[in-house]
Order: C-alpha cells, then sequence, then structure tokens
C-alpha cells in the first residue's frame, strides 16, 4: 500500500506545472544524487536530459527546460527566490555553461543538450533520461513524473497494474474511503483526526504544525501577490491578468500593509451572493495568474489545480467563518491532503495520464470535503462531498493553447472552487444513507474513464481547445 502524507499532497514549489516544472526539477535533483551516492558525480563530463511524450509535446510551455536547468544548478523549488529564476537560466544560456549541482563547471548548450522527443516511453507519459558521460562511457537513468510533482525511477518494481509498490507504515493505513471511514468510527474521530494520528507517527506535532502554517502562509501569500500584480501573463498568449482588476473592484478604498491585514479588511467587506461568487473566483484566479507567471505556489494537487483549495480555506476564513484560526486551516489541510491521497491510489493526479479530471476535479474535490468538515459534517458527508465535486468534472479534459497554463487551465480554478463550494452545502443537506454514488466508485470511474481518453485530451496540446484556438488568434 502507498503511503502518502498531507506533505506530499502539498508541495511548496515553482509553477507553472507540478508534473511538467516541480517533477522534472525533482528528478534532477534525485539524479545528481544517485550520482553522488555512486560516487560518479565528481566524474562527470557532459550531461544530456531527453524529454518524452507530454513533457515534450508542452514542455516548452510548461517551462519544462527551465526546471531541468535549475534543478542541475541545485536551486531549491521551495526557498530560490523567484527574481533569480530568469537571471539563473539567462546566464546558463547566454555562456553555455551550468554550475552543475553549485559544484563544478561544465558545458551545457541548453537548446543541444535539453532534447524534446515525441515518442512516448513506457510507463507514464511524463518521461524524461538524464545521460552523463564518464570516461567515455554514458550512464543513464530514466525518471517518470507522475503529476503532483511525485517523481519514480524507472528501476521500483511496478505490479502488473502500472502502480509503483510502496510500503507503508502509517498506523492506520488507508486506500479507499471505506478504509477511511472504518478508522473514524474505531478511534471515534473525525477524518482530520485519523489523519493526524498517521502524521503523527513519522513526525512531531510540532512539526507537523509548522509546517502546516508555512504551506498556508505560502497559499495567503500567493492570493496577496496575484491579487496585486497587474499586466499581462509571459507566453505569448497575451493574457491580462485578471485577478488585479477584479480584487480592486472588490475591496473599495480599505487600507492595509500585509497579507494578514488583507485578509482581515477582507472580512469588512459587502457579503452578497455575487460577491462571494467575485471573491471565491479572484482568489482562485490570483494563486493561477502567480503559478503561470513561475511564482511560488502550493502543489495541492498540482500546479494546475493549485488555485482550487487557498480559495475555498479563504472562503471559509473571510466569509463563513470570521473567528477561524489555524486549527481551522489544520484540519481543512489535513482533510484534504487525505482525500486527494485516496485519488492519486486509485486513480491518478496526473492530466497527462486522465485529463483535467485528473486535478481540477481532484483538487475540487479535496476543497469540497475539506470544506465540509470545517462546516460541521460527518466523516460520512465529507466523503459525499468530495464524491459530488468529482462526479461533476468526470470526463474534463486537458487542451491547454499552445502548452501554457493559461486557458483553459485559470480559469478551471475558479469554477473548480465554487463546485466544491456547492458540493459541500449538498453534501451537508444529504443523508450519507440515501447516497447512490460513494467515493470509491467515483474514484475508480474517474480512473477508468482516463485511460479510456483519447491520448489529444491528456495535456498534449493535440486536441480540444489547443487546436481550435490559435496562438495566432490570440
Amino acid at each position: 500500500m502507498e503511503c502518502i502524507s498531507v506533505f506530499d499532497m502539498l508541495k511548496i514549489g515553482i509553477g507553472p506545472s507540478s508534473s511538467h516544472t516541480l517533477g522534472p526539477w525533482r528528478a534532477a535533483e534525485r539524479w545528481i544524487k544517485e550520482l553522488k551516492d555512486k560516487k560518479r558525480f565528481d566524474k562527470v563530463e557532459h550531461i544530456t536530459v531527453d524529454l518524452y511524450g507530454s513533457l515534450s509535446l508542452t514542455g516548452k510551455g510548461h517551462a519544462t527546460d527551465y526546471a531541468i536547468m535549475l534543478g542541475l544548478s541545485g536551486a531549491d523549488p521551495e526557498r530560490i527566490p523567484v527574481e533569480d529564476i530568469d537571471e539563473t537560466v539567462a546566464h546558463i544560456k547566454n555562456t553555455n555553461t551550468l554550475s552543475f549541482n553549485g559544484e563544478k563547471e561544465l558545458s551545457f548548450k541548453p537548446k543541444e543538450q535539453i532534447r524534446f522527443n515525441r515518442k512516448f516511453l513506457p510507463f507514464h507519459a511524463n518521461g524524461l533520461i538524464f545521460s552523463a558521460l564518464i570516461n567515455g562511457r554514458n550512464y543513464k537513468s530514466t525518471y517518470y513524473s507522475i503529476g503532483g510533482g511525485f517523481v519514480v525511477q524507472e528501476e521500483r518494481k511496478i505490479s502488473k497494474a502500472n502502480k509503483i509498490i510502496f510500503y507503508c507504515t502509517f498506523p492506520y493505513p488507508i486506500s479507499y474511503g471505506d478504509e477511511l471511514l472504518k478508522f473514524c468510527h474505531q478511534l471515534n474521530l473525525p477524518i482530520s483526526g485519523v489523519v493526524l494520528e498517521n502524521e503523527k507517527s513519522i513526525r512531531e506535532e510540532a512539526s507537523i504544525d509548522f509546517e502546516l502554517k508555512r504551506i498556508w502562509s505560502t497559499m495567503l501569500e500567493c492570493m496577496y501577490t496575484g491579487c496585486h500584480t497587474e499586466g499581462n501573463l509571459p507566453g505569448g498568449l497575451n493574457v491580462r491578468r485578471r485577478a488585479y482588476d477584479m480584487h480592486k473592484n472588490l475591496i473599495g478604498d480599505y487600507k492595509y500593509e500585509n497579507p494578514e491585514e488583507w485578509l482581515q479588511i477582507i472580512r469588512k467587506t459587502e457579503v452578497k451572493f455575487r460577491q462571494i461568487l467575485k471573491w471565491v473566483s479572484c482568489f482562485a484566479l490570483a494563486v493561477n495568474e502567480v503559478n503561470a507567471s513561475l511564482g511560488r505556489v502550493v502543489t495541492a494537487p498540482t500546479n494546475g489545480s493549485a488555485g482550487v483549495i487557498p480559495a475555498v480555506l479563504m472562503y471559509y476564513m473571510v466569509i463563513e467563518n470570521h473567528d477561524a484560526d489555524f486549527e481551522h486551516i489544520k484540519k481543512f489541510l489535513l482533510v484534504a491532503g487525505e482525500i486527494g491521497s485516496i485519488f492519486k491510489k486509485g486513480a491518478t493526479i496526473s492530466a497527462a495520464m486522465g485529463g483535467c479530471q485528473a486535478e481540477i476535479g481532484v483538487s475540487s474535490a479535496m476543497a469540497a470535503g475539506a470544506l465540509c468538515e470545517l462546516m460541521g459534517g460527518t466523516p460520512e458527508q465529507v466523503l459525499v462531498a468530495a464524491e459530488i465535486a468529482m462526479e461533476h468534472h468526470l470526463g474534463l479534459t486537458c487542451d491547454p493553447i499552445g502548452g501554457l497554463v493559461q486557458i483553459p487551465c485559470i480559469e478551471r480554478n475558479s469554477m473548480g472552487a465554487i463546485k466544491a463550494i456547492n458540493a459541500a452545502e449538498l453534501a451537508l443537506d444529504t443523508d450519507p444513507k440515501n447516497v447512490k454514488v460513494p467515493l470509491d466508485k467515483v474514484v475508480n470511474t474517474m480512473w477508468e474513464t482516463a485511460k479510456d481518453m483519447n491520448t489529444k485530451y491528456k495535456e498534449t496540446s493535440e486536441g480540444g481547445l489547443a487546436v481550435g484556438v490559435n496562438m495566432s488568434d490570440c
């Protein structure tokens, strides 16, 4: 059984894509560690990176080449100053040299040594091969970016169902919704309580709180940045940032100095249905506009869907409960992480494998379930909320125009957030005994739908809006 922590599902990183940016970045780090472990790092004379499948087809729009260069340079996606990214990449391109892990200078020509191959490797649509020349011999390692910033190496054992085999050490191992409910009843705890017990088996609660606060701080900072940055997004589509104008109209003349003060000010603004819709959309748009411009976001569960969970959590804090504090944030993130892990174990969170249902659909389910618990829902109602949210994203395709995480991706986050809130409200008024479709059935249905979906609708930019609308149209 796969053992997935909340901190695996919610990762701090750089946009625009968890599978195409953060994953390859982490793969480069893993490869460097592998070279060091095998005592080969100091002997490396020349390196090349080959990208395959979806990483190749939409890699340019997702800044995969940037991620590779930054990862090989030893930069940390959680902590590198965002303003240093362009400078680091420009230096490599202009000098044709790379400081390998920040330790040794290598000749490196990005256009020649990062190669885009249209063919697909067998295990996953996002494959990449690192090659190191040592004493005239090439040493190759194959990695797969399997969504949400998760990376696996080809040498790991693969089951007949094409799933990676892991061994879970949690005291309450969970793969299915039914198992989660069993532990809730056994321990007499809400879902957040069960998840916390699992997390406490691998780290101190003080460490859990510290990391969850860091995640929320990153989310809040991201929303704040997005709402206060105007102009067009990079990439060639000339997409105008909308969160700035929307926020300006909503916030009025209130004054504030930082994200925390900003949150308190929003609590004072007018609360009508239209304003609520606009605020939630504004929060979601803000995050994904930051993501699209190589900003720092929280992968939740992916970068392309990073706006849904912070938007719904912010909605709870500024609209539903003005007394909400860290304990509410903690419960929300714990529940969201667990629901996301159930989808990852039973289906996929990779758009290259399952279309956008695997990203926006999963994030909406995560947010719906988490909000439902905060609103007083039972564990059964929490899973009902997650099921409702996913049920109404089934079959959603991934067809980014120009391979950029902008159209339709940014708007989809606002739609996913609104659906999550609606799903939570529906679940709170539902008797779980009357539910016809349990969460485990919709997870399985999503996976079957993913397998049946045509490849051109799985983050290849070969179908849907990606071919219906050309770059020249924009």
